[in-house]
């Protein structure tokens, strides 16, 4: 039966906002230049991240295991795609050795998708989260996985490795997961994150949605809603960058301000941390997120504080105008019309301020009520 996928309109110029630094400073030279000689891959360089200069430049980088050729084929990923011939069984212990020669505090492993291997690759990253454990026992590991295929039996050993997060990638929204995410499912995520938190509960459960594709903001809170209801802590929004004109185009560009309000939207929902913003990818910041993860289960529970009081910046990271972490500031930084109410859309956004902000009320995003879309730049 033929199955068709909706047509997603482009554009094409890139906003301001957009625009970052060509990386080159002396400690990114030095990394990448290590990185070779260990014969060591990072997503950072395989996906393109528009962060790499900055993440580098502070020496953190998050490694890439079992090869750089991956067996699925989504929409808007650069990660190269084919059959893999690559298994490396010394690579484990390379990057621990590595992390611990850089001196490193905190470390992200992720993986492209091996569906060719009986366990999805699930022994490989045991063993190179024990070897970072092993020779770097002061780092602490977060590590972003595939789905392992919802084979349970692999995902229960990458948690018996006990890394300090766990974090899986949703992406997108489940409308969409036919036309981007190839081989993946929507309700596979949603078990993995039910089954981590059976297994390890006091293991804190990340992931991550990029935005672009062509979801709607209802969408969108609805799906953090359902990360919230199978025990997701932390969360990242971030814009979707074509790689190339292979990949799906970009549908629309979500304004700083519109990442501000998500940002404020997932406080309410009550995730610990919520890192939000155009540029913002898996690993940024994936050190200050799992410290606010810490900080919240060490309190006993996720704290509720009111909109714009102290508090607030400790558990949302947010990008404001001026396009940098607004730290120290109230989530709403960016979003002109804003009431003291939390999640509530100001005049360039749809539904005004002022009005209710509890969940279900007329003229909340995605929690019951409709919000007018932006328009398509």
């Amino acid at each position: 039966m033929k199955v068709e996928l909706p047509v997603v309109p482009s554009v094409s110029r890139k906003p301001e906002w957009l625009k970052v630094r060509a990386p080159g400073g002396p400690r990114y030279l030095r990394l990448r230049r290590q990185l070779r000689e260990w014969n060591l891959h990072t997503v950072c360089e395989e996906a393109r991240c528009p962060n790499i200069g900055e993440c580098w430049e502070d020496a953190t980088a998050t490694f890439m295991i079992l090869g750089d050729v991956c067996t699925r084929n989504c929409g808007y990923c650069a990660i190269t795609h084919g059959t893999p011939v690559w298994e490396d069984r010394e690579e484990p212990e390379r990057i621990g050795r590595a992390v611990a020669d850089l001196d490193l505090d905190y470390v992200v492993i992720t993986s492209v998708n091996r569906d060719d291997l009986a366990d999805g690759g699930a022994a490989h990253w045991a063993a190179s989260i024990r070897a970072v454990r092993r020779l770097a026992p002061r780092c602490r590991v977060e590590v972003l996985i595939p789905d392992f295929l919802g084979l349970a039996a692999s995902l229960r050993t990458v948690v018996d490795a006990a890394p300090h997060v766990l974090n899986h990638n949703t992406e997108t929204v489940p409308r969409l997961y036919k036309l981007a995410r190839h081989g993946g499912r929507y309700e596979r995520t949603l078990e993995l994150f039910r089954r981590a938190r059976q297994w390890a509960p006091e293991m804190p459960r990340k992931s991550g949605i990029i935005l672009g594709l062509g979801e709607e903001p209802d969408e969108v809170v609805a799906t953090m809603r359902d990360l919230r209801g199978v025990g997701v802590e932390l969360l990242t929004l971030g814009q979707y960058l074509r790689p190339s004109a292979a990949h799906l185009p970009v549908a629309r560009y979500w304004r700083p301000q519109e990442f501000a309000e998500l940002a404020a939207i997932g406080h309410d929902l009550g995730f610990a941390h919520v890192e939000s913003g155009p540029l913002v990818r898996s690993s940024y910041h994936a050190k200050r997120q799992a410290q606010t993860a810490e900080a919240t289960r060490a309190a006993g529970g996720e704290s509720r504080s009111a909109a714009g009081s102290p508090g607030r910046s400790e558990r949302v990271g947010v990008w404001g105008p001026s396009l940098g972490p607004q730290s120290g500031q109230s989530s709403a930084a960016g979003s002109p019309g804003r009431s003291e109410r939390v999640g509530v859309w100001g005049p360039s956004l749809g539904p005004q301020s002022g009005q209710s902000s509890a969940a279900g009320s007329p003229g909340r995003s995605g929690l019951g009520g409709h919000v007018a879309a932006p328009q398509h730049d």
